[in-house]
Parts: structure tokens; C-alpha cells; sequence
């Protein structure tokens, strides 16, 4: 069993769990159900902004702790002066995230990405009542038929959707309910994680999603080459983590851009 496998498992088990604590109508009472949700595509289109989608991740399956002390309001919140989207792991046992920590940062004016292993209806629900503005949908990991129900509800309840590819067998899983496409240069099976992936699969895209390019990007050139290529959004999240203090670390990132 890959890493993967395991964590879709474990999945399974915690939304079960969570089911039996909070139902679907609890979650449609929350303060933030029924707020209109910020558009990633329109920030993506938006000149001023950089096109990256920062990510705050606390730890990884494969590289263990990346921070364990940042604080996510005040990260988030850096993010936002420049950043196109914020992405927030909500996944507790394998990134250390919760659903704290998406609530925490939603009082910043950007589309907020829920990052999570979505497998069940339950979670999109979740997503909303968190305030996130689009979610995150892995092909590995989904039938053609779950992307499309999920996405159909994720757009009933105003959302946007990311669906996140790695091969040429994956391609299939895109269809009209999907906003954006992304390219995950790392392995979720392996881990192991490669630029070149996005760039074979750029062309293959339907011209009419906006295609974004995620994982493996710690160089301001990596963006003007994806860029190049027809990437309108670059998914980084370790590169800025890992610092000590992320925030720091994606101004300077973002100033070494501009200088491009």
C-alpha cells in the first residue's frame, strides 16, 4: 500500500467519524455557509497579482515537521498582499492542518483553497462551512464519475474547482464542471517530484481551464519557464515552510519575481 492509498483510507475512516458528530444541516448553519465566495480565476486574471497560490503546510508525509510554530493568520496574511490564492491543509494525521486553521485565515480578502483528500460529499460541505472559496480534487484518487458529482456540488454551493492531474491517464478525469486543471510535479504514490511533468502536460489541457503548475517550485526562473509554457498559477507551499519565518521568505520570493 503507497502513501496514498494510506491516506485515502484514513480518509474514509475520519469522515465517517466526523459524520456521526456534525451533520450535513449543522454544517449549512455556520456563519460562514452562506457567504459569496471569492474567485480564484478572477485573481488569477488579475495583473497585479503574482499567480502563485501559497500554501501554508505545517508538516508532510514525506519530509515530516516543515513548521510547526508559524502562526497562520499572520502568514495568510502576507500571502495576501500579493499572492493570487491561498491554499490551507486541513488535513490533521499526515500535514498537520485542520479546519481551525482555514476559519483562522478567511479573514483576509483571498480566495482561500481547502486542500484536503476530498473522497465524500460530507467534505464539500465542510469546505463551505469553513469559508473556503474552492476546493481541491485529486484524479489519483477519484473515479471520473466522483470528480464530476463533487464538482457539481462544490458550483451548486458557489465554489470554484481545482482538479489536480500528475499523467496522461489522468486527463480524462477533466470535464466542463472543473474550473482549473493543476499539475502536481510530485508522485503521490513515490513522492518523488519533477518540473518536467507539467511541462509535458501543459498542451494537453483544454485551452479553456486555467492551468496551474504545483509542487517543486522554489525558483523565481521555474515560474517564467511555466509561465512561458501557458501556466497561469504555480502552487507553492515547502519553499516558503520551511523558513523560519515564511513570510519573510515569500516577500523576498515575490520581489525576486517582479525583478523578472
Amino acid at each position: 500500500m503507497n502513501i496514498l492509498d494510506k491516506i485515502v483510507a484514513h480518509k474514509q475512516f475520519e469522515v465517517a467519524a466526523r459524520k456521526q458528530k456534525k451533520s450535513i444541516e449543522e454544517l449549512k448553519t455556520a456563519a460562514l455557509f452562506n457567504r459569496s465566495a471569492y474567485s480564484i480565476t478572477t485573481f488569477l486574471n488579475d495583473p497585479e497579482r503574482t499567480g502563485i497560490i501559497a500554501e501554508f503546510k505545517r508538516k508532510s508525509p514525506s519530509k515530516g515537521i516543515i513548521n510547526g510554530t508559524a502562526n497562520v493568520v499572520d502568514v495568510t496574511g502576507a500571502y495576501a498582499k500579493h499572492a493570487s490564492a491561498v491554499s490551507v491543509l486541513t488535513d490533521l494525521d499526515f500535514f498537520g492542518g485542520e479546519p481551525a486553521d482555514l476559519i483562522a485565515a478567511r479573514v483576509h480578502a483571498i480566495p482561500i483553497l481547502r486542500k484536503d483528500f476530498m473522497i465524500d460529499p460530507y467534505q464539500v460541505y465542510e469546505a463551505k462551512a469553513m469559508g473556503a472559496d474552492l476546493i481541491l480534487l485529486i484524479a489519483a484518487c477519484l473515479s471520473k464519475e466522483a470528480v464530476r458529482s463533487l464538482a457539481i456540488l462544490a458550483k451548486s454551493l458557489g465554489m470554484e474547482v481545482l482538479l489536480e492531474i500528475h499523467d496522461d491517464t489522468e486527463l480524462e478525469h477533466i470535464c466542463e464542471e472543473v474550473d482549473l486543471v493543476g499539475v502536481n510535479n510530485r508522485n503521490l504514490k513515490t513522492f518523488e517530484v519533477s518540473i518536467q511533468t507539467s511541462l509535458n502536460l501543459i498542451n494537453k489541457i483544454p485551452s479553456n481551464k486555467l492551468a496551474v503548475a504545483e509542487s517543486g517550485i522554489s525558483d523565481v526562473n521555474t515560474i517564467v519557464t511555466l509561465r512561458n509554457a501557458g501556466f497561469k498559477g504555480f502552487l507553492i507551499g515547502e519553499n516558503f515552510m520551511k523558513e523560519t519565518d515564511p513570510s519573510i521568505a515569500f516577500a523576498d520570493f515575490v520581489n525576486q519575481l517582479k525583478a523578472k
